[in-house]
């Protein structure tokens, strides 16, 4: 929770800052210039990432060590840092770039794409359960195609400082040792947990967006 209050709100913002910026902020200038839009997704994805790196090593430390070696968040700073260096934090940074610019630009482009679809081909706005389904499908796609990045992340996150390798080598490592499958290993399981998370997160933030845009109008009138 501590990773992906600050991620999410720093993507959600700098996703429409991004689109102001690129000028595809509207459904005509999106569908226009589509590389554009996915372009504003992709670099969402890389200014929460870069302003939440160290959190997100944090969690995959926790997740596959034992409770006694990192009791709270703030041991896993003191501890890494002390016995493994500060630039240690950012082990696999590069690697995890790679990844969230498909991830991201991909997630945020096939959502809005979709809910512009859905306007065309119903006539109608969409509601929130249908915003689940849409970000599902968004979330599903983006991480099936960021997937095997994704793992070489979070080997290299995890690994012990003797093993600091690049991210050649550890996707090397990876082909090498499990072959082509182990680029997916986990993968299923991420169909079943991703897409509902991004769902809810797509369908919840817009849902708040409306409401406070339309108090906004209230207040307003």
């Amino acid at each position: 929770m501590a990773r992906i209050v600050p991620y999410a709100a720093i993507q959600f913002t700098a996703h429409e800052q991004w689109k102001r910026v690129l000028g595809v902020d509207t459904p005509q200038s999106a569908q226009a210039q589509p590389v554009l839009h996915l372009v504003a997704g992709s670099l969402a994805g890389v200014t929460s990432q870069s302003l939440t790196y160290p959190l997100d090593l944090a969690r995959a430390r926790m997740a596959v060590t034992s409770a006694s070696q990192y009791r709270t968040l703030r041991a896993v700073f003191v501890n890494v840092a002390r016995d493994e260096g500060v630039m240690t934090l950012y082990r696999g940074y590069w690697v995890t770039v790679l990844g969230v610019i498909p991830y991201a630009g991909i997630s945020f482009f096939t959502y809005d794409t979709l809910k512009h679809k859905y306007l065309e081909w119903f006539g109608s706005p969409q509601g929130a359960l249908v915003n689940v389904w849409l970000g599902g499908a968004a979330g599903a796609v983006a991480q099936s195609a960021s997937y095997p990045l994704d793992i070489v992340r979070r080997r290299m996150q995890t690994a012990a400082r003797r093993h600091r390798h690049t991210a050649t080598a550890t996707a090397a490592h990876v082909y090498r040792t499990e072959g082509w499958r182990g680029f997916f290993k986990g993968l299923s399981m991420n169909w079943v947990k991703g897409p509902i998370a991004v769902g809810i997160s797509f369908a919840t933030y817009d849902a708040i967006k409306n409401t406070l845009r339309d108090i906004a109008i209230a207040l307003d009138s």
